[in-house]
């Protein structure tokens, strides 16, 4: 390629480059769900299905030609089995559009973690298709063969009784004393000799299906990281635990009202009163509750009571005809409780130049 080539291409990708939109770029491709476990277990499914669809699909082609030579000139018949044939496809067609549908209108969050409904729900409809595809193709080579549906009575062997499908399932084998030699392992111990008799079936199955799931698990919780393990499932509740009891708490601490206020004695509680008191209240009851245009609050006289639900009374709703505002607008039930706790911690501290008792006498 000489230079010429080299910067037309240049220049054209340039072009390209610029005709898209800013953010559009840069932007990273999102990360393919094909890698997820389910969807690969999913896809080895099909591709198993696929391969019997193709071996049953050689086996029927073969025998429609058996049974052309069988039938000759019974035309009939060999409509009567592509029809059939037919059917059953469309019947599998109908069904993947109608799963297909439904996946598109579901709006359920997401079945599998890290994996998306439509996702999810097209490979299992693919996969529905084609067992449809397979019991259509079963049909129609049973149809071909000229196969009777009959059950065929079982013949008992003689000397080996027929067994039920749940003795099978349960098979053991009991020994007797001639037969023990044959199926002696060799082993002894204390007296205890192994013999070569296989577990069940259903227990070797119920341990071939464990190792499987093994698998499946390790991928999905140990390399993959697609979910979250049981310790980081543990994190993730406290977590949400912990911010649910803060909300809480943060909630009901703001469910005060002068029917249930408490005195609060810590020294945050008071502290924080204090503050909100120097700066809202000082300029009418002093810098010590002395008393100024407002009564002295650090007395054993009160105008509209000295009892803590008084005193957070009077502040929250005011005292409009004397000139004290309501205090509910500008501060919360926690803070109203915070400055009525501290007006009731400075009781008694006698501070300097008191303004003269005002109200009526109520002891503590």
């Amino acid at each position: 390629m000489n230079k010429k080539s080299i910067t037309i291409t240049s220049l054209f990708s340039l072009c390209l480059l610029s005709a898209l939109p800013a953010d559009a770029q840069y932007k990273p491709e999102p990360p393919s769900e094909l890698g997820h476990p389910v969807a690969i277990v999913l896809l080895t499914v099909i591709i198993g299905l696929l391969i019997a669809i193709v071996v049953l699909g050689s086996a029927v082609i073969s025998a429609m030609d058996i049974y052309r030579e069988r039938v000759k000139n019974e035309k009939s018949k060999t409509v009567v089995s592509a029809i059939l044939l037919l059917a059953g496809i469309l019947s599998a067609n109908s069904l993947f559009a109608q799963d297909a549908k439904e996946a598109a209108v579901s709006v359920a969050p997401n079945i599998i973690s890290g994996l998306s409904d439509t996702s999810f729900y097209l490979l299992i409809s693919v996969i529905a298709l084609q067992i449809m595809i397979i019991f259509s193709l079963l049909y129609t080579l049973r149809v071909l063969v000229g196969m009777e549906k009959k059950r065929k009575p079982k013949v008992a062997v003689p000397g080996k009784p027929v067994k039920h499908w749940f003795e099978r399932l349960n098979d053991t084998r009991t020994l007797d004393e001639a037969s023990e030699q044959d199926e002696d392992m060799g082993h002894d111990y204390d007296g205890i000799r192994e013999l070569n008799n296989p577990t069940p079936p259903w227990w070797r199955w119920g341990f071939y299906c464990s190792i499987v799931f093994a698998l499946v698990y390790v991928w999905r919780f140990q390399i993959s990281h697609s979910a979250p393990s049981q310790l980081e499932e543990l994190a993730i509740a406290e977590a949400a635990a912990a911010e649910a009891k803060e909300e809480y708490l943060k909630n009901a601490a703001n469910n005060i009202d002068e029917n249930n206020v408490s005195l609060l004695n810590s020294a945050d509680d008071i502290a924080t009163g204090q503050k909100l008191f120097s700066s809202n209240c000082a300029p009418c009851h002093g810098a010590q509750g002395q008393g100024i245009v407002g009564p002295n609050l650090t007395d054993d006289y009160w105008l509209h009571g000295g009892k803590l639900k008084a005193v957070f009374s009077t502040i929250k709703y005011g005292v409009p005809e004397k000139g004290m505002k309501s205090w509910k607008d500008d501060f919360s039930p926690k803070q109203l409780a915070q400055l009525a706790s501290y007006i009731k911690s400075i009781h008694g501290s006698n501070p300097p130049n008191p303004k003269e008792a005002q109200g009526a006498l109520e002891k503590e």
